[in-house]
């Protein structure tokens, strides 16, 4: 089928039983047209379907700006954050009115490939909507720096982070025990109401990768969140380089609960794409037109020819990308571009006057208790400071426990795990909260399984007590 823009679209189907397969290169070359690859976009069903377009000049080269009216929720919970290759919006959603869940948000995107100008759209949106936003960026406050003083809580550091993570557990936990006293089973975002909040780690594989001093501990917070603050109007969003598992926390609970979110991939490594494969963050069955890195169409030349230009001057790709968990997941998009192009060296103008003026949405008074001190000290750079110091000493005292514990052969055993937990707790435990201690001492993870065939052992040997219906003490 051929548009009156010279627009080429073929519909191309396989027998039944087979499933569509294709080399992008090869389609290209097949298709005359290897000066810009990117005039091809492939979509298909993940099945026995494709559409493949061929446009005659690349249709996202040129993205305009983001307006504040583009951020502007639907009635399904919606924004505007860029268009697709065909010209069509490309939406991402905040908040579901249909279930009354508030969402979960995966965003991966290799070095400048746009990332983090794709969560200041994000970030502009919320303040724009209401929605209370805590942004952690842990690249020291240098990925979205407009947002300190738009958010309701920003922090730079792990440890402050972690301290959020926790006052977002405490919140979504007291919302619980207020929702369930009114018999409410679902979160409604209504004027005068609770207002929705959104938890965002910038560079969260700083904080959850192998190694991090605070990775069990983060995970474990993340996943509560992602139980149990759907319902309570608690959302949380990671953003990443990288999406190999180890990076993300090492947990693939963790993975499966936060990629039923809204997902975003911008330009990834080969690595990345098979581990997203893997991981089923890709449907199967589908593939991905790559995103290369500019617009530039290599030209091969004689390398004698004294008129080759070496200058690396091609617009650059960022903000394209694969809204993997949207109704096209397979239809290339670019963000709406968001700031200025040229790096500036301060604050962007033009970010900030997408945030706008004004102050943003605020947690509401019933929850202030359960958000505790660090929420109270959040503008309280001293006081933020000494709670961080504490912190960074009760994790250590923790890593000398552990390297202690790990000092003898027999120390590493699980049974010598589940001792020290138990000593150090003020009150009996669930098999439950044994495991998430265990699990964050720095050793070894362990299964639920493993843990209570090990509890009954030190049971049976008198070393643990049952100290009611499925708790467990030291002897």
């Amino acid at each position: 089928m051929t548009s009156p823009d010279d627009v080429i679209e073929l519909s191309v189907e396989t027998p039944p039983g087979q499933l569509i397969r294709y080399n992008f290169a090869e389609l290209v070359s097949a298709l005359g047209a290897e000066d810009d690859p990117a005039r091809v976009a492939v979509e298909t069903n993940g099945f026995r379907q494709g559409l493949v377009t061929i446009y005659p000049r690349n249709p996202l080269a040129e993205i305009r700006a983001v307006t504040r009216e583009d951020l502007v929720m639907d009635r399904h919970g919606r924004i505007t954050c860029g268009r697709y290759h065909n010209g069509r919006p490309a939406r991402k959603r905040l908040y579901d009115p249909s279930t009354g869940s508030a969402q979960r948000f995966l965003l991966f995107g290799t070095t400048g490939a746009g990332k983090s100008k794709s969560l200041q759209i994000e970030l502009i949106a919320e303040k724009l909507n209401g929605i209370v936003s805590w942004v952690a960026d842990l690249k020291f406050g240098q990925s979205v720096p407009e947002a300190d003083g738009n958010v309701d809580w920003f922090v730079r550091t792990p440890e402050a982070a972690i301290l959020m993570l926790m006052a977002a557990v405490a919140v979504a936990q007291e919302r619980m025990r207020r929702y369930s006293a009114a018999g409410r089973t679902a979160f409604l975002l209504v004027s005068g109401g609770d207002p929705l909040i959104h938890v965002r780690i910038e560079e969260a594989n700083r904080l959850l990768e192998r190694g991090a001093p605070y990775r069990d501990l983060g995970t474990y917070l993340i996943k509560e969140l992602g139980r149990t603050g759907r319902s309570v109007g608690v959302g949380i969003g990671l953003s990443a380089q990288a999406s190999h598992l180890e990076e993300m926390g090492g947990s693939d609970t963790l993975r499966a609960m936060l990629k039923e979110g809204e997902v975003t991939l911008l330009r990834w490594s080969s690595n990345m794409m098979q581990q997203l494969v893997a991981d089923g963050l890709v449907p199967g069955g589908e593939q991905l037109m790559p995103i290369g890195k500019s617009f530039q169409t290599r030209q091969l030349r004689s390398q004698f020819d004294p008129h080759t230009d070496d200058e690396d001057d091609a617009a650059g790709t960022q903000g394209m990308a694969y809204l993997l968990s949207g109704p096209r997941p397979t239809g290339l998009m670019r963000h709406f571009r968001v700031g200025s192009i040229a790096p500036l060296p301060g604050l962007d103008p033009e970010i900030l006057a997408l945030y706008g003026p004004g102050e943003p949405a605020r947690l509401e008074a019933a929850s202030h208790k359960a958000a505790g001190d660090a929420y109270a000290a959040r503008h309280d750079s001293a006081a933020m400071a000494a709670l961080c110091e504490a912190m960074q000493q009760e994790q250590a005292k923790q890593t000398a426990k552990v390297q202690a514990t790990k000092g003898g052969r027999s120390a590493q055993l699980l049974e010598d795990r589940i001792r020290v937990v138990l000593a150090e707790a003020e009150e009996a435990m669930t098999a439950g909260d044994i495991l998430a201690a265990v699990n964050a001492d720095g050793g070894r993870q362990v299964g639920l399984s493993s843990l209570r065939n090990t509890l009954g052992v030190l049971a049976d040997g008198g070393d643990v007590v049952r100290a009611g219906h499925g708790l467990y003490a030291l002897a």
